[in-house]
């Protein structure tokens, strides 16, 4: 190593993926591609945390460069191996489906998800393919889904989910039911097994992306005008956690780049 050569961050970075890396409306991550590419370059790990399905984030993960990588699948409720393909296995999806179905009807109704919309109704309300749509139809820990009922029975919909170990939390898109795993619940395996002590930093667009965001040394809340709005978090204060201006994978690019940035000049 010359004398001015820099050693690389370390770094390990974990990424909300629709509104966030990913385009709101194209699923685009063309405007973070320096930051990617410059990660690439540092080989620092990219990991996705999402809702998507195994099946969804796989494909992208290889595209984006970091099939080497585990990534979080379905809002935190499992992990998609380094080098995995897409399947991960278990019962989960199938125990919360006879959960809801068990529900009295003044509260199952309220709610639909993926399942019961199949991969045409998932196609409409997310404007993906349906080659897309089917990827997001393969459940195996989560069911995605909106509330349209009444908002004064959304808690009561909720309490009765949480008598069963079902949580329920919000994305920037959909109102996710899980058994209670989150993407913060799921970073701690992945830097430990990755680089303990490792730096780390998350980026997130919405309510479910919290705990991450709180979790890492550094949080990034990106911009998203479509989604719910994000609380004022604690690390916000000391400048620990910050927000983005720009939006989505613009924001994304922007923050990843100067924390490196920093990094490396820090030495």
């Amino acid at each position: 190593m010359t004398k001015d050569a820099k050693t690389p961050p370390n770094l390990i970075v974990f990424t909300d993926l629709d509104g966030t890396l990913l385009d709101h409306d194209t699923y685009s991550w063309a405007a973070a591609a320096p930051a990617i590419e410059k990660m690439q370059a540092l080989n620092i790990p990219l990991v996705l945390a999402s809702s998507k399905t195994a099946a969804e984030i796989a494909p992208l993960r290889d595209t984006l460069g970091f099939a080497h990588v585990p990534a979080i699948v379905e809002n935190g409720a499992g992990i998609l191996a380094a080098g995995a393909s897409g399947a991960v296995g278990g019962t989960a999806h199938a125990e919360i489906l006879a959960v809801l179905s068990a529900l009295p009807a003044a509260l199952s109704d309220g709610f639909s998800g993926f399942t019961q919309w199949g991969t045409d109704g998932i196609a409409r309300d997310t404007g993906l393919s349906p080659a897309q749509a089917a990827l997001a139809a393969q459940r195996q820990f989560s069911e995605p889904g909106r509330w349209h009922g009444a908002e004064a029975d959304l808690p009561r919909f909720l309490a009765a989910l949480a008598d069963h170990g079902i949580r329920a939390k919000q994305g920037g898109r959909y109102l996710t039911l899980s058994h209670g795993a989150t993407k913060a619940d799921q970073m701690t395996t992945i830097v430990t097994d990755l680089s303990k002590g490792a730096t780390t930093l998350a980026l997130g667009d919405a309510p479910n992306d919290v705990e991450m965001l709180e979790a890492a040394d550094f949080g990034v809340i990106v911009k998203n005008s479509h989604g719910a709005d994000m609380p004022v978090l604690t690390g916000e204060a000391s400048g620990r956690i910050s927000r983005t201006t720009l939006e989505g994978p613009a924001g994304w690019n922007l923050s990843v780049l100067a924390l490196i940035q920093k990094m490396e000049e820090k030495g």
